[in-house]
């Protein structure tokens, strides 16, 4: 049996491991627990009742938090012209056509998000083996292949959340850091809740959403009763 540590036997004190908490309650267990000498991330993860393997069960889409997630994101456009200025005016930190592939493909990723006009997703196409397995491949179904580039810029800015389900039916992402109060935080995760639930497959059989946890980045996991969420779990 795994040895644990002191700090990880302690952050667990008061913490039921199968009790369902309210998600206020939750989010307060986890603030608490949060003692890191950095902000801590909160984190949420859903188990879904779909299995990605079949593509009517795929679950993916985008969430503007609406506290946003309180980290910078770094966003890479690929654009030209006057579509390039754009981005550039709405904040983007890394802009490029051919240029930005080819550091792409030199092994430079000095960016969190990519963003890229539709004309140019035959070039960016060339990076799909680079940019896929790290979740940055420009979607038009998150809203990161369009032609209004400075609105896909500010909303990543602003608290853009992307989400995708893995394959055991999982779906995580960053609601918000530790720093912020309760109330903020429970904004956030209502609102990615309510979007995991509004992207539900037409191929999705049962329950729907099974099981919600929250944690921060070093803290333990909280279970939350899907019924204080306000999301139809079916």
């Amino acid at each position: 049996m795994a040895h644990i540590g002191k700090r990880i036997a302690k952050s667990r004190e008061g913490v039921e491991r199968t009790k369902l908490y309210a998600i206020d309650e939750a989010v307060k267990l986890v603030r608490e627990r949060a003692k890191a000498k950095f902000d801590e991330s909160v984190e949420i993860a859903m188990n879904l009742g779909v299995d990605p393997k079949h593509a009517d069960q795929m679950v993916r889409g985008v969430v503007n938090l609406p506290n946003g997630t309180g980290r910078t994101l770094r966003v890479a456009v690929f654009a030209r012209g006057a579509k390039a200025d754009e981005a550039k005016a709405a904040g983007a930190d890394v802009v490029g056509a051919e240029d930005l592939v080819n550091t792409v493909q030199g092994g430079t990723i000095d960016f969190d998000r990519c963003i890229a006009t539709p004309d140019l997703m035959p070039l960016v196409g060339r990076l799909g083996k680079v940019l896929g397995p790290r979740g940055l491949m420009p979607n038009p179904k998150v809203g990161t292949v369009t032609m209004d580039v400075a609105g896909a810029v500010k909303a990543s800015k602003g608290g853009a959340v992307e989400f995708r389900v893995e394959k055991a039916g999982i779906v995580q992402g960053t609601v918000g850091k530790a720093s912020f109060d309760d109330g903020k935080l429970v904004e956030n995760i209502k609102a990615f809740v309510d979007a995991v639930a509004k992207a539900k497959p037409q191929g999705a059989k049962g329950t729907y959403i099974q099981r919600v946890a929250i944690c921060s980045t070093q803290g333990p996991g909280v279970k939350v009763d899907v019924s204080s969420l306000g999301a139809a779990p079916h």
